[in-house]
C-alpha cells in the first residue's frame, strides 16, 4: 500500500521536465495514486517559492501551459489526472490575494470541468475558485508550522518546517480528527480541510509521511484521494 493516496507533479516551470513527469505518473498510477497538476511561476533557480511581479494574464497563461503540458504526458500514460494545486509562492499569494487566486483559476479554467483546485483552508481562494466554477479541495499541511491567523509561518523562520515525524503526525491527527491546529505562538485555530499535504523535500520526508500515515490510521482516520469520497 502506498503511504500517500494523491500526488502534486510539477509541471516544468519550478522543477520537472519531459521525463520525469512522465515517469512520475507512471510509477504513481502503477501504486494507485492519484496524480494532480502542481503549476509554479517559473522560477526554477528560486524552485517557485518566491513571489513575481506578474500581470494576471502572464499567471494565467503560465498555468495554462504547465496544466497542458501534464494532461497530455498523462493522456499518453493513460493517466487521469485529478486536480491542479498551484506550488510555492504562487499558492501562498493565491491564497491572500484574490487577482492571483482568479488567475489561478482563470489558467486551469480549460480543465474546469474535469480537475478540481486545491487551495489552503480557510483562505478566500476557495471561495474565488468556487466562483469561477470549481470544485474546491481545502488543504491543510501535516508538516508546516501554523500563524495565529490560519496562515502557513513563513519559511523564513527557523520553525516553519516540522521536521520531527512524531509532531508532523501528531499535528496530522489534530488537524484531520478535531479541526483545529495549534500557531507558533500556542493559539489553537480551527482549520476545516479536506487534504493533508507532506512537501517531498522538506527534511526526512519519507520518515514524516510514514509517522503521518501510521498516526492517521492508528487513530481510525480514513484515508482517500483528492476527488474519492
Amino acid at each position: 500500500m502506498a503511504l500517500v493516496c494523491s500526488v502534486n507533479i510539477a509541471c516544468g516551470a519550478h522543477a520537472g521536465d519531459v521525463a520525469t513527469m512522465a515517469a512520475t505518473l507512471a510509477g504513481a498510477h502503477s501504486l494507485g495514486v492519484v496524480c494532480g497538476a502542481h503549476p509554479g511561476y517559473p522560477d526554477r533557480a528560486g524552485f517557485g517559492r518566491a513571489s513575481l511581479e506578474l500581470a494576471p494574464e502572464e499567471i494565467a497563461a503560465t498555468v495554462r501551459s504547465q496544466v497542458a503540458t501534464l494532461a497530455r504526458l498523462a493522456a499518453e500514460c493513460g493517466v487521469h489526472l485529478a486536480h491542479v494545486k498551484p506550488h510555492g509562492a504562487l499558492y501562498a499569494d493565491a491564497a491572500r490575494d484574490p487577482a492571483v487566486a482568479a488567475a489561478v483559476a482563470a489558467g486551469a479554467a480549460p480543465w474546469r470541468e474535469e480537475l478540481r483546485l486545491v487551495g489552503l483552508a480557510g483562505s478566500p481562494c476557495l471561495e474565488v475558485y468556487r466562483r469561477a466554477g470549481f470544485d474546491v479541495v481545502a488543504e491543510a499541511f501535516a508538516e508546516r508550522r501554523y500563524e495565529p491567523d490560519g496562515t502557513l509561518r513563513p519559511r523564513r523562520f527557523p520553525d516553519a518546517v516540522i521536521c520531527a515525524p512524531d509532531e508532523a503526525a501528531a499535528q496530522a491527527v489534530r488537524i484531520a480528527g478535531r479541526r483545529e491546529v495549534v500557531a507558533a505562538d500556542g493559539t489553537v485555530v480551527g482549520i476545516r480541510a479536506d487534504t493533508l499535504c507532506i512537501h517531498s523535500d522538506s527534511p526526512g520526508a519519507l520518515a514524516v509521511a510514514r509517522a503521518v500515515r501510521r498516526a492517521l490510521d492508528g487513530a481510525g482516520i480514513a484515508v482517500r484521494a483528492v476527488g474519492h469520497a
